[in-house]
């Protein structure tokens, strides 16, 4: 593979929705995304995004599945899906605007992230219980 690793992000779903936060700060200030963020040196995709929840919702998450990989420039993203999460959400200010659980149908009506749509379908695919 070409280029580096430069985020991570986590799909949380529960039955049939899935939680999303609206950036408070650039460079995705007020989109709505999948929470996550930038990998500290030394760290993981799966690092990261374990961290990146605790710091940003205050939610310990386990058994992170790989999604999809997002390509921005030389960069990547690694998304991941999960359903296994325990604490009660405590948004971080500075970091998030809002965050709710929506249905995947919903997002075409809201700003987002780019590739957020293939991301959001991945993450149901791997969970569907049919």
């Amino acid at each position: 593979m070409t280029g580096s690793f430069l985020a991570a992000s986590v799909a949380i779903v529960r039955r049939d929705d899935l939680l999303l936060i609206q950036r408070n700060r650039p460079p995705s200030e007020g989109l709505w995304t999948l929470p996550g963020g930038r990998l500290e040196p030394g760290e993981t995709p799966e690092q990261c995004a374990i961290r990146e929840l605790k710091e940003e919702l205050g939610l310990d998450v386990f058994g992170l599945r790989k999604l999809i990989v997002l390509r921005h420039g030389p960069y990547r993203l690694q998304t991941f899906a999960t359903q296994t999460y325990d604490g009660e959400i405590a948004a971080a200010p500075t970091e998030i605007r809002a965050w709710r659980w929506m249905r995947p149908h919903h997002l075409g009506s809201m700003p987002t992230t780019p590739g957020l749509g293939d991301v959001v379908e991945a993450a149901f695919r791997i969970f569907d219980r049919s």
